[in-house]
């Protein structure tokens, strides 16, 4: 646990000197270079990260920005970092970063159909996730659609964001033949949704496939071995939660019939 808060604080050093380099008062987006904070951690005598990749996953996903970030805020607005091209950054300023499941939704059983195996073999959060959300169809509930996993881990590339990976890519279609491209971001432990993730699968999926309307979807672990499930979209510069629902795999022996009967909106 140390070693781990160790590393966090060096991040944290390291982004906090490319915010005070770069910010200026009443600036609401600036860019950097990946390669910046090579030279930082040099200048500062720290060790430089293997993978630079992980200072921006970490600030992204599970910490909160240094202190002289969260200062300059405005009130109602949050600080993230974008890609902005090849090895290239930015801190924009945003209303929404971080989604978090609302703890009064209500959960909704399924019947367990992830195959025994899975289950028998320890899987990271991430994967495991991925495979729950697969396996029991998570999606065709969710979406009223039929959909089919095409790939996971997509590592691709965004114009004028640069490289990125989608968890998992699924095609879907509708009871009218329309098509759907739906990127899935799925999140567990400590790792929270980001608004960054959403928008550059959306904008990935306009690039890739202009003639299918995406859906984008995030998924995430919660307490009670619930998963809530999100439908994300982008309205201006803004993402928005356009449906929220929580689900809990049970044994098909435990389900109440009188909530499978009365289940409604």
């Amino acid at each position: 646990m140390a070693k781990t808060q160790d590393v966090s604080n060096r991040y944290l050093a390291l982004i906090e000197k490319i915010f005070e380099t770069h910010f200026r008062k009443g600036s609401s987006r600036f860019e950097f270079e990946r390669d910046e904070l090579v030279d930082i951690a040099n200048k500062l005598e720290i060790p430089v990260p293997k993978n630079l990749g992980d200072i921006i996953y970490s600030l992204r996903y599970r910490t909160a920005m240094p202190a002289v970030v969260l200062k300059n805020q405005p009130s109602g607005m949050e600080w993230i970092i974008e890609g902005a091209g090849r090895a290239k950054y930015a801190f924009v300023l945003v209303k929404l970063n971080r989604i978090v499941p609302r703890e009064n939704l209500l959960t909704i059983a399924i019947p367990d159909a992830t195959p025994e195996i899975i289950r028998a073999y320890k899987l990271d959060d991430e994967q495991a996730l991925l495979a729950i959300v697969r396996y029991n169809r998570l999606l065709d509930t969710f979406l009223s659609l039929t959909t089919y996993s095409i790939q996971n881990h997509l590592r691709t590339t965004v114009k004028g964001v640069g490289q990125i990976e989608i968890d998992e890519l699924y095609f879907g279609i509708d009871t009218r033949g329309c098509h759907y491209v739906i990127p899935v971001q799925a999140k567990g432990g400590n790792d929270q949704i980001s608004v960054v993730q959403t928008k550059q699968d959306i904008a990935w999926c306009d690039q890739r496939y202009p003639g299918m309307r995406c859906r984008a979807i995030s998924a995430q672990f919660m307490s009670d071995d619930r998963v809530a499930m999100f439908e994300l979209s982008v309205q201006g510069d803004m993402v928005k939660v356009v449906e929220e629902r929580h689900y809990k795999l049970v044994p098909a022996a435990s389900l109440d019939a009188a909530a499978v009967r009365n289940y409604s909106d």
